[in-house]
């Protein structure tokens, strides 16, 4: 093993883990850790964690013990995944579990990089776009779980962490690799801990993958691990497998189960509606009064060959919901219930499984005792198909920003 990569969700790792592929990477996600075992044999093993919106020791807790299993199996280098819209409070969890990362690494600077230009997630002057709106202005501003405020990651970050955070400016970015080694160095020197890094090209991740593969901690979204396949092979540690994508045919009904709320999210659910496809609606508040309504979209579902099931709502209404229901039980219902749904569905024959949202994804794979996926070709940046290790189902787990707005079509014509 080469990499070893902690992820903060579900949906983070397939995408991290996607990237790694196509980078000629053979790559295994471990559903969390694995209770007993050695890691399994690839160029890159990814654990997913449930750990973006759980209490921050917590949070840390795992990801140690996540780095301490991948660094027991070989992992010369440690990758903190987290989302490209930079997901957190300023109580954490991303300062902290770097925090603590550092120190198991033994590292004295990690760069962050939470830019992925290729779905318009990008980094000037420390701040964060999202196409060509600050993150503070575009929809992560209601996310119900970390709404982000401030598009200044340099600020978020340092409100997270005890450690001196400092930005390597567009103009050192695009000087290419060896300027930005120069520049991470010097700031090592002063005692910068973290290193925000401007990045607003493919290319320039390019440049900062090579400038940081030799680092043992670095931390961001998966736009990064697109160009550490590249500079692994530079420096003769990998041969890139362009078979690392491939995966078993599968055959069967399929389904899109959705809990993410996002801007995206609403308008793949819309663009499904307006087509006229079968859909079921997952009622919280019914969910409430205690009404079975995972029975009813299993049975409202069999016999159907593609089918959307959602709880997938506005801001406007996700805020009536919680007020309602509270902030927490609103999410525990929905995912527990399309939990159910999802074990439901695979019990009747579904084959391929679409999943929208990092919370909801962890509910389902948890679920269906899921402990290893295979990953498989790209969808759309950042989402792959996987396959459930050692049985014939394929699941793509999906952020909730990720994807247009017929992603849910597009994934079942793959």
């Amino acid at each position: 093993m080469i990499l070893g990569v902690v992820a903060d969700d579900f949906t983070g790792a397939t995408d991290i883990a996607s990237m790694l592929v196509a980078a000629g990477l053979r790559t295994v996600l471990s559903i969390g850790i694995p209770a007993t075992g050695e890691a399994p044999a690839a160029d890159a093993v990814v654990v997913a964690l449930k750990s973006r919106t759980a209490p921050a020791d917590t949070a840390v807790q795992e990801s140690v013990a996540a780095w301490r299993w991948l660094r027991a199996g070989g992992a010369r280098q440690c990758y903190f995944k987290y989302c490209s819209t930079f997901d957190s409070t300023p109580a954490g969890n991303i300062g902290p579990v770097a925090d603590a990362l550092l120190t198991e690494t033994g590292a004295r600077l990690t760069v962050a990089c939470p830019a992925l230009p290729v779905n318009g997630r990008t980094v000037y002057q420390g701040y964060l776009f999202v196409g060509n709106r600050l993150l503070s202005e575009s929809g992560m501003r209601d996310h119900p779980l970390t709404p982000m405020t401030d598009a200044n990651i340099v600020r978020v970050l340092q409100a997270q962490t005890q450690g001196r955070v400092a930005c390597v400016s567009h103009d050192v970015v695009s000087a290419g690799a060896t300027a930005i080694a120069a520049r991470l160095h010097a700031l090592e020197s002063e005692g910068v801990r973290f290193a925000v890094c401007d990045t607003i090209s493919t290319a320039e991740l390019a440049e900062l993958a090579e400038a940081s593969a030799d680092l043992a901690l670095v931390t961001g979204g998966s736009g990064l691990a697109s160009g550490l396949g590249a500079a692994y092979a530079r420096r003769g540690w990998l041969r890139p497998d362009p078979a690392a994508a491939c995966l078993d045919a599968v055959d069967g009904p399929a389904a899109v189960l959705s809990g993410s709320c996002s801007l995206a999210t609403n308008a793949q659910v819309r663009h499904w509606l307006e087509a006229g496809k079968p859909a079921f609606h997952i009622d919280p508040v019914a969910l409430a009064a205690g009404e079975p309504v995972a029975a009813g979209a299993l049975e409202w579902a069999r016999g159907q060959a593609a089918v959307l099931i959602y709880a997938t709502a506005s801001p406007d209404a996700v805020r009536a919901t919680q007020l309602a229901l509270g902030h927490n039980r609103a999410g525990e219902l929905i995912e527990a219930c399309l939990a159910d749904v999802a074990r439901g569905l695979v019990a009747d024959g579904v084959r391929r499984l679409v999943v929208a949202g990092g919370e909801t994804s962890g509910a389902v794979v948890r679920a269906l005792e899921i402990s290893q996926l295979r990953i498989g070709p790209v969808i759309t940046p950042g989402v792959p198909w996987t396959q459930v290790e050692g049985r014939p189902l394929h699941l793509a787990l999906k952020s909730g920003n990720f994807g247009g707005t017929d992603f849910f079509s597009e994934a079942l014509d793959e």
